[in-house]
This record gives structure tokens, C-alpha cells and sequence, in this order.
């Protein structure tokens, strides 16, 4: 914040508890210095800036040791608010984050500046934009942990890593099949026992090096030697050759039908051999990272990218801690949208459904009633999917019985009523201890306590406990039940095939070992399977945790974008984001 309204709230702090204004409060230049760290003759140079800006009104004592008067004329959130108009004024994005952070912003005036910053974030003219450059801004409740191919958690990683780095090839899922990528062209033998790529030539690195087949066999040995949670998929590599600079041969052990999703997932995103990926990302996508700090994630575009280079020169990804939007809004500078009315304040809003859905687990590593199938049952009840969306509503879409939506559709739905859940609850043995129920604050606080409530119909004693997306969290270890969400490649078959196998994902971190190892024997021969036959054996493992309720579905969700009306080129990517690489802004009249 500017040192004006600091050093104000520095005063009200010390001197003015309970806080009030247009009432003068007596008091000493020692105690004033005391409370802003400073000698009295800063005090005093402090105080006639204050009053200059309209923050106080200063009456000094007459004569030596005499009290003086101060009396302040503006509320905390009043001058709180100003600040933070003014830094955002002023470009300073940062300083303005951090003043939404202070202790002295309640939540109401925390709301209030997180929806101006919504509004204001970007719509103000930078110096590179004179320069014709198009910037766009996007704001996110948290930075990402990892931006690291091998070890992927969150769909919002993914999506970066798509921007930033580039696969073999790609899948195309209006047709359901592969397209070039860094390869081609590509071959198999008849029994899919050997597969070949014919890599680009000239494709190059953010950091200039030419991209060779050299790169593309040590990114798969990478995620061998990371131990990445992927590595199960690739088990079946038994020999890859490097034969000359643009071509790749790989000799597996067994057939694999399934060996081109492989390498058009972000697991497979190719990096150099001559960087340490762990500490620098730098890939052959679009865009390139020219900046990576605790506040803001800067992508540039890469001016050598080997396909179509974006229309944008530059995004900014502003990371806002509890900011808790799940709408992802995409701003521009220069376009002043408080000055025009509400119904034509320049922008739109697209919903878009996304492969996947909210659900909660089970954890089976801790002891409990859960444990029981009619306990888990009742649950399910509860946690009605038909009842979730009518009765929430807002981006819950329909009903979930499937990570899928189309499988969903096919469900005659039914609501069972709380009394047979009671009864459920009562043969479960429960006994009225307490069940914890962990959910992240801003996705899942409304289901969390309607769940809750609901449970307290029939004598489920429910307690909430919030946790954090993370690679290292750990908290809800000790919970009973996790609510979660799971956003789906547009690759459906790799998405929900990684999901079952990846042990680093929530699904397993609860899951017994035997029930594990039940999924594994099921999904064994996945592979060597055509199509249909990887989707029936998909919807039979989806079978299994829905009928033995170790996963309850709940409901698809709509994923929203605010977009100012000049934005253009929407094409929504995977994980149910905007791709940014094909977004052009349309030049004002």
C-alpha cells in the first residue's frame, strides 16, 4: 500500500481502538512517535502529509508538554480501497494483491476489492502496449507447484504445460484421432509391437537449440529415472533407438494399440536433454516463461514456435491467494470498463462443459464405520447427485454417474428418501462418532455444508475440515471423506486410464493396497485392446468403484470465462480451458 494509508493505519492501530472518526483523540508527539517508529520531527513532517491528503485533521497542544488533538477523518476501509484503486491505477498489480491480504481488510472489503480486481485487472494502458504489443491478464487463486511434465496434479498445470511445451503428436478430438505434432509422420509393425517417429526438422527450444530425436529418448528415460507417476503406461518400452536426428524407433515387449495416446499426452511433453527441467521449463509450445515469481507467472510468445505463432505477445497469470473465483476471467489492457453502463460494460461470458465431474472418496487407509458398505451407502444417499444440482444449482450442470457426461445420460435417475438412508446409517453400526469431511474452501464449501445439514437429518454427526490442492498436502489423511474434482483430457480413454493408474492421484493415496491391486489385475490388458473394447473395460472399472461406493459420483459442472468483447478465436482446449495460443484481440474502431 502507498505510505500515506500506511502510516494511517499504523496510527489507528496504536491509538484509535475501537476505531472512529470526526472525533479528536488526545495525544502526545512521543506517543505518535512510538507508534510510527520514528523521531518527532518525522512525526511531524508525517502528520502535515496526512492532513495535506485528507486523512486527518492534526490540532497540536500549545506550549511545552500540552496534549494535542487528532482526529481521523476516513474509515480503514475507505482509505484501503482508495489505495488500492490507486495502485491498480498505477500498474502496480502486485501492491495491490497484497493490500487485499492485510488484517485490516474484513471480508466484506476483501470481496469488494477482489471483485474490482476482477473488473480492473489488465484495463489499464501499459508501456508495451504502445508499442503494439497485445497483453493479456489472467488471475488465478493460487501459483502452481510444479511446472514440471513428469509430475502433473492439477488440471491448471496441465494446461500450462500446453502452452509451454509441445508432443509427438496430438489428439484431435472432434475426430478422435492423431495429428502431427513435433513428429510428422509415423508408423507401426503389423502387431504394434514396434512404432517409428519422424520428427520436424528445425524445431527449437525457447532456448535455441535445434530439437533431435536424442531429446525425445531422453525425455522418455526421464520419467523412468523421476520415478514419474505416469511411468506405469510406458512399462511396456522395451528398446528405443535413436537412428540419425529426426527419427525414433521404440521396440516394446508386448503389442500396444494404445501407443500414440501416450505420446500426445502432457506426460510426453518432449524437453531438452541439456537443461535441468526440474529448475528451468523450457519446451518448443508457443509460449515461452520470461517470468516466474510468487506473484505472477509471465508467458511470452515464442517468435521461432514451429507452428502458427500466437496472436497474443504476452500473458500474465497474476496468482491472487483466497481469491476464490471459478469463473477464469481474460482481460485486456487499455479498454476503461468502469466508465461504461452495466449492460455494456465490454464483456461476455461463454460456458463450456468440461470432461469429468465432482465426486467424493473414501479413505480406506483409516480405520472407521466407513468402512462398512452400508454406511458408505447411506452416504451416497446423502450425497444425491439428482438433489446436489437441484437444490445448489449455479455451474452444476446435471447429475454425475460417470466421469463422463454422455454415460450420465444414460441413467434413469432416482432420489431415495433420507429415511432409508437412516435405516442404512443404523445397520452400518455407526454410533454417532464424528465423521470428518475435507473439502477445499472455494470449490467445495456450499456441498460441504449441505452435505452437512443433511447429515444432521438423520443423526450423522459431520465435521468439515478444509485442505489445499497440493503436491504436499497431507492434511486429509486424517478425514473420512474427500470431496474433489476431476477435470478430464479432451483424450477421454488417457484421462480416465491415467486416473485409475496413477498412483500419486487422490484415488489411490486412499485406496487400500488390495483394492489397488484389483483395479491393476482389471486394467492389465488395456493396451492390446482396439477402441471399444479400452471403453468397455473403462466403463467396467468405473462399475467397480461406483457399485462398492469407494467413489460417489456427484455432478458435471459448466467451467465459465468473463471475456472482454474484443477477445476472439475462443477455442476451449483441454481441462476445460480457453487455449490462449489462438486468442487475437479485434483492434478498436
Amino acid at each position: 500500500m502507498d505510505t500515506n494509508t500506511a502510516h494511517y493505519i499504523d496510527l489507528a492501530r496504536a491509538i484509535n481502538h475501537p476505531f472512529r472518526i470526526q472525533e479528536p483523540i488526545p495525544v502526545t508527539i512521543d506517543r505518535l512517535s512510538a507508534a510510527l517508529c520514528c523521531t518527532p520531527r518525522n512525526v511531524k513532517f508525517i502528520l502535515r502529509r496526512l492532513e495535506e491528503n485528507g486523512f486527518i485533521q492534526w490540532k497540536p497542544g500549545r506550549g511545552r508538554g500540552h496534549t494535542s488533538a487528532l482526529t481521523f477523518l476516513r474509515g480503514i476501509d475507505e482509505a484501503l480501497e482508495a489505495s488500492f484503486q490507486e495502485l491498480m491505477g498505477k500498474g502496480k498489480i502486485k501492491e495491490a494483491i497484497e493490500l487485499i491480504g492485510v488484517t485490516e481488510a474484513n471480508e466484506t472489503l476483501r470481496e469488494r476489492l477482489l471483485s474490482s480486481l476482477n473488473i480492473q485487472m489488465g484495463f489499464h494502458t501499459e508501456a508495451e502496449t504502445a508499442s503494439g504489443q497485445d497483453v493479456l491478464r489472467m488471475m488465478r487463486g493460487r501459483r502452481p507447484e510444479k511446472l514440471d511434465p513428469a509430475f502433473i496434479f492439477t488440471a491448471f498445470e496441465a494446461y500450462l504445460l500446453g502452452q509451454i511445451c509441445s508432443t509427438l503428436v496430438t489428439y484431435d478430438a472432434s475426430t478422435e484421432s492423431f495429428l502431427p505434432g513435433l513428429a510428422h509422420t509415423w508408423e507401426s509393425s503389423e502387431d504394434h509391437t514396434m512404432w517409428v517417429f519422424y520428427l520436424r526438422k528445425s524445431v527449437r527450444f525457447h532456448h535455441g537449440r535445434v530439437m533431435t530425436s536424442r531429446d525425445v529418448k531422453e525425455t522418455v528415460q526421464r520419467l523412468f529415472d523421476l520415478n514419474s507417476p505416469a511411468i506405469r503406461s510406458y512399462e511396456d518400452i522395451d528398446q528405443v533407438c535413436v537412428e540419425g536426428e529426426h527419427c525414433i524407433r521404440f521396440y516394446l515387449r508386448r503389442p500396444n494399440l494404445f501407443f500414440l495416446h501416450l505420446f500426445s499426452c502432457i506426460y510426453m511433453s518432449i524437453l531438452p536433454y541439456d537443461v535441468d527441467s526440474r529448475t528451468e521449463l523450457i519446451g518448443t509450445g508457443p509460449y515461452r516463461i520470461s517470468n516466474l515469481s510468487e506473484d505472477v507467472l509471465v508467458l511470452s510468445a515464442f517468435d521461432q514456435y514451429y507452428g502458427i505463432r500466437p496472436h497474443l505477445d504476452r500473458v500474465d497469470i497474476w496468482f491472487v491467494p483466497d481469491s476464490g473465483a471459478n469463473e477464469r476471467h481474460y482481460e485486456l489492457p487499455g479498454a476503461d470498463r468502469m466508465k461504461l453502463p452495466a449492460d455494456r460494460c465490454g464483456t461476455n461470458s461463454i460456458d463450456y462443459p468440461a470432461w469429468g465431474c465432482k465426486y467424493m472418496l473414501v479413505n480406506f487407509r483409516k480405520k472407521g464405520v466407513h468402512h462398512e458398505l452400508a454406511f458408505r451407502q447411506a452416504i451416497r444417499i446423502l450425497y444425491n447427485q439428482v438433489a446436489l444440482v437441484r437444490e445448489l444449482g449455479g455451474n452444476r450442470i446435471t447429475p454425475a454417474d460417470s466421469f463422463l457426461p454422455w454415460k450420465s445420460s444414460l441413467r434413469d435417475w432416482e432420489e431415495p428418501s433420507l429415511e432409508m438412508a437412516r435405516e442404512l446409517l443404523a445397520s452400518s453400526g455407526y454410533q454417532g462418532e464424528r465423521i470428518i469431511l475435507a473439502y477445499t474452501i472455494f470449490k467445495d464449501l456450499e456441498e460441504a455444508g449441505w452435505l452437512k445439514q443433511r447429515g444432521a437429518e438423520i443423526g450423522l454427526n459431520i465435521e468439515l475440515q478444509t485442505y489445499i490442492q497440493s503436491h504436499e498436502d497431507d492434511s486429509i489423511s486424517s478425514a473420512d471423506l474427500i470431496m474433489a474434482e476431476e477435470i478430464l483430457e479432451d483424450d477421454w480413454q488417457w484421462g480416465l486410464i491415467n486416473y485409475f493408474r496413477n498412483e500419486a492421484n487422490y484415488l489411490h493415496a486412499y485406496l487400500e493396497p488390495e483394492q489397488s491391486a484389483m483395479l491393476d489385475r482389471e486394467l492389465e490388458d488395456f493396451a492390446q485392446l482396439p477402441g471399444e473394447g479400452r471403453a468397455e473395460l473403462l466403463d467396467q472399472v468405473e462399475g467397480i468403484i461406483r457399485d462398492q461406493c469407494w467413489l460417489l459420483f456427484g455432478c458435471h459442472v459448466n467451467k465459465r470465462a468473463q471475456l472482454n468483447q474484443s477477445l476472439l478465436g475462443l477455442h476451449a482446449g483441454s481441462f476445460g480451458f480457453l487455449d490462449i495460443s489462438k486468442l487475437w484481440i479485434k483492434p478498436a474502431h
